[in-house]
This record gives C-alpha cells, sequence and structure tokens, in this order.
C-alpha cells in the first residue's frame, strides 16, 4: 500500500463524520420558506430525471430507479408524517425527523464514496471506468434520495398552501 492509499483510508471517516455532522445541523428546526421548498423540487427532480433519460433502454437500472423512487416518496409521506410543524408569530417553522432524514442523504452519500474509491482502485490498470447510471444499485440510492427529498419538499409546500388559504378564508 503505497502513502496516497493510506492517507485516503484515514481520511475517509473524517469526510464521512463531517457530512454527518453537517447533516444532523440540516435536519434540525428550520424556517420553512417557499423558495426553498421550490429549490427541493427542482433539484431533487433533476436528480430523478437526468439519470431516467440515460436508462429509459436498459431495464434492470431503469427498474432500480423507479423502485427506489417509489421507496423514496414512500419513506417522504411517512417522514411528513413524523414532521412537527409550528405557525408562530416569527413565521412558519418545520421539524424533520432527524435520523430518517440523514439515513436518505447518507444513502446517496455512501454510494458515491463507494464508486469513488471504486474509481481509485481502477487508475493506472487501462480498465474503464464504470459510469454512475450503469449500476442498478446507485440507480436504486439515487431514487431512494431524490424520491424522499422530492416528497418532502412537495408536503412542505402543500402544507404552506393549506396555511394560506385558512388565511385567506377567515
Amino acid at each position: 500500500m503505497n502513502i496516497t492509499t493510506l492517507a485516503l483510508l484515514a481520511l475517509t471517516p473524517i469526510l464521512v463524520w463531517r457530512i454527518y455532522a453537517r447533516l444532523k445541523t440540516q435536519m434540525a428546526r428550520q424556517r420553512s420558506i417557499m423558495s426553498r421548498h421550490y429549490t427541493g423540487i427542482l433539484v431533487f427532480g433533476a436528480m430523478i430525471l437526468v439519470p431516467l433519460s440515460e436508462v429509459l433502454a436498459r431495464p434492470m437500472e431503469l427498474g432500480a430507479l423507479a423502485a427506489g423512487t417509489a421507496l423514496g416518496i414512500f419513506w417522504g409521506n411517512f417522514g411528513l408524517r413524523r414532521t412537527r410543524y409550528e405557525d408562530t408569530q416569527e413565521g412558519y417553522f418545520f421539524t424533520p425527523p432527524m435520523r430518517l432524514g440523514i439515513v436518505m442523504a447518507m444513502v446517496l452519500i455512501a454510494r458515491v464514496l463507494y464508486i469513488g474509491f471504486e474509481l481509485y482502485t481502477l487508475q493506472g490498470s487501462g480498465a474503464q471506468a464504470p459510469r454512475f447510471t450503469e449500476s442498478p444499485l446507485s440507480m436504486l440510492c439515487v431514487g431512494l434520495t431524490a424520491g424522499y427529498f422530492v416528497t418532502y419538499s412537495v408536503g412542505l409546500l402543500l402544507w404552506r398552501r393549506k396555511l394560506r388559504q385558512a388565511i385567506e378564508r377567515g
């Protein structure tokens, strides 16, 4: 093992810990900002649609993306039911289920780290690196994460819309 490999192995747990710490702060009580919810729908919707355009001709990857998205939507609805919503004088706030959100994000992060490690091991071997969309497991992870967060963003928008309609009615 060379020094670069040892450094990579030593720094990976630190990287994972920093990602986890950052996600943990993002899964705390947050102000509900409509533009963030729309951005979540656009970004995570694109995370589904872009790979979808590449895997349409490959049934295994397409099925994995569809299954991951369906599971993500299921878990997103579950997360919305576990979310604490607040309508205060300072504004609208929500507290997502921390563990569920972290798990959904870490699934994709773990897969990306694994692919990075795989690319590192292929370095200098002359073998062609696999594309991200060529793996059913990668498509499952993308669908799961994107499906969860797009559903969550849609749910928050619907909550805010319901509050606005209640205000307009009375």
